[in-house]
């Protein structure tokens, strides 16, 4: 028999300020690649500033694939993004061409390559008499997704209230954990073969590096984008303002926070959500891990020396 053609799969992981999107760029013009988004929030449109997209003059000419497909209403789930990205794999592998994923939304990246068990249906019966519950009680359902399942509690913030309501939802239906049911009916990804690389800076300088970031964003008008996608009808509670920065900014607007206190609030919360995504990339199995940013030439030569070989291998068996 002959051997199983696997197709490379090239994915630069990390936390937020890394310098993932740059590094994949560089990967991608080395290998003839093209990007696939693994961040859950660049999926919008609209939301631009604070998410760090890589603006259409900075790709150097490389495709990108699952930016800007969603409206900022829309709700999307990682068993979606699933299905979407791996046709997006699919269809730039059909033309001979190497798909690399990037981003640091771990939950996505296992539900690509690992699957997901569907779950049941959602019950609105269920659903809102949770979040009447989460309404007079703020933090109680995180409390009791904590007792009956502390494994899918430890995955979530205890401010993702949709993600809580979906675990409780799931153990009510279910009479089992979300965690336990993540084990059943999966579907690995089939045909590509993983090639992990990861970003893991020395913690100082990325938090160094953040905090100028969440400077720069507000400077560059994260304040205006977000009363312009407010005037653009855009609703309050649209999923991407629960997001850092986003959050902070329509606080702003709303005047719950000074323009100083929604910066300082960015700051703070941003580097607790970096320290949240190392915690769970160090669960990866097989990552080549690169101490430095996306952007030091150092690091961009040793991504390249991993990853060239193995698409060239690749490539011969085409």
């Amino acid at each position: 028999m002959g051997e199983t053609l696997l197709t490379p799969l090239p994915i630069v992981l990390g936390p937020t300020g890394s310098g993932k999107s740059e590094l994949a760029i560089h990967i991608a013009q080395a290998i003839r690649g093209e990007i696939v988004n693994c961040d859950s929030l660049q999926l919008y449109r609209g939301f631009d500033i604070g998410t760090a997209k890589t603006p259409e003059n900075e790709r150097r000419g490389i495709r990108h694939h699952l930016i800007d497909i969603l409206d900022p209403a829309e709700r999307f789930t990682a068993g979606e993004y699933a299905r979407v990205a791996r046709k997006a794999l699919a269809e730039i592998a059909g033309r001979r061409r190497v798909p690399i994923v990037v981003g640091g939304t771990g939950f996505y990246l296992r539900a690509l390559l690992e699957g997901l068990s569907p779950g049941p249906t959602r019950d609105a019966a269920v659903r809102t008499r949770l979040e009447s519950r989460e309404e007079k009680r703020p933090g109680s359902l995180h409390r009791i997704l904590s007792r009956l399942d502390p494994a899918a509690a430890s995955r979530i913030h205890p401010n993702d209230t949709p993600k809580i309501i979906r675990a409780l939802e799931v153990h009510m239906l279910e009479g089992q954990p979300l965690s336990a049911l993540f084990e059943k009916g999966r579907a690995a990804l089939q045909g590509f073969r993983p090639i992990k690389v990861g970003l893991n800076p020395p913690r100082e300088f990325l938090y160094r590096r953040l905090d100028a970031r969440t400077v720069e964003i507000f400077r560059r008008g994260l304040v205006d984008e977000v009363r312009g996608l407010r005037a653009s009808g855009v609703p309050g509670d649209a999923k991407p303002f629960e997001s850092l920065g986003y959050k902070q900014a329509l606080q702003v607007l709303e005047g719950r926070l000074t323009p100083q206190e929604a910066v300082q609030s960015t700051q703070l919360e941003t580097r607790r959500y970096a320290k949240r995504q190392l915690t769970w990339f160090r669960k990866e199995p097989d990552v080549h891990w690169l101490a430095g940013f996306g952007d030091d030439a150092p690091v961009r030569n040793e991504a390249v020396a991993i990853v060239k070989p193995a698409q060239m291998h690749g490539a011969n068996k085409m």
